[in-house]
């Protein structure tokens, strides 16, 4: 199980609180926000990312295949239609055959983040005193 506390004191500036783990997130200037930390949509994006390259890692080493340094860049747009998607894009700094290559995208589109995402998730919201 996961959680995460968001505290939230002045704008959109907030502080996120994971155990012993903190870090800022804030919306865009041009949004209403300072910039002085991850947006809302960018740490989503950085779930999928850091799920996938985790994933990646872990199946290299299962099969002993040396990746070097992965680089997971994901881009969340809208279309011209209005339809928003995430764009996921792998790159790895040792050669890998094509079946490597595709094998590894394999493990990209089964990660849990990605599931989650592709499925929609229920979200039950409470107000508690």
């Amino acid at each position: 199980m996961a959680y995460v506390t968001i505290i939230n004191e002045h704008q959109h500036v907030q502080q996120v609180v994971s155990g012993h783990h903190h870090l800022t997130a804030d919306e865009a200037v041009a949004a209403g926000g300072s910039d002085a930390g991850f947006a809302p949509r960018e740490l989503l994006l950085a779930s999928l990312g850091t799920c996938t390259a985790v994933a990646l890692r872990k199946h290299a080493a299962q099969h002993d295949w040396t990746l070097g340094k992965i680089t997971v860049g994901v881009r969340w747009s809208r279309d011209a239609a209005g339809a928003e998607h995430i764009e996921r894009r792998l790159s790895f700094a040792k050669p890998l055959t094509l079946e490597q290559k595709s094998r590894l995208l394999e493990v990209a589109e089964s990660t849990p983040v990605t599931g989650v995402l592709r499925a929609g998730i229920r979200i039950q919201s409470l107000v508690v005193d």
